[in-house]
């Protein structure tokens, strides 16, 4: 199967690095179309009346941060390609809003990164991966945290 459009999806943290870095090698290798998904989570919204946060100030800075980590994972591994890469940003539950972009943007095939979480840890926390994985119409790669951050990356470069 050719595939012509990868669903990268991505977070702003460590685990993401190397998924994006292995999407954006696949995509090139196949010549495909990278859509890169960063899910603005609506768990992580925070309203603090007492120090003045509003629910519009705290949605403004994750969309901020999601947009500057996908401008930073292009830079670093779109291969100083012309190659478009679009740009998802939706606000929800991140497992859910990857399906959906997956579906309605018509991607052939998934690329995520995975926190690795097992026991109690995963129980609680669930697992974003695990969801996709068993929910998806198409395949998903799944890129360990432990193979995947190349060592000249850290988790402050995508701040």
């Amino acid at each position: 199967m050719q595939y012509t459009k990868v669903l990268i999806a991505v977070d702003n943290s460590t685990f993401s690095i190397g998924a994006a870095k292995a999407g954006f090698e696949l995509a090139h290798q196949l010549k495909a179309t990278v859509g890169l998904a960063f899910v603005i989570d609506i768990s992580k919204e925070i309203i603090n009346t007492d120090l003045g946060i509003t629910l519009q100030q705290s949605a403004t800075a994750l969309l901020k941060q999601a947009e500057d980590t996908i401008e930073q994972l292009i830079q670093m591994y779109n291969d100083n390609s012309k190659a478009e890469v679009l740009r998802f940003t939706p606000e929800g539950f991140p497992k859910k809003e990857i399906l959906n972009i997956a579906k309605e943007w018509g991607a052939e095939l998934i690329i995520m990164g995975t926190h690795g979480r097992t026991g109690l840890s995963h129980l609680l926390v669930g697992s974003v991966a695990e969801y996709v994985i068993k929910n998806a119409d198409v395949p998903v790669l799944v890129v360990p945290f432990r193979k995947s951050v190349p060592k000249n990356v850290a988790l402050h470069d995508l701040k």
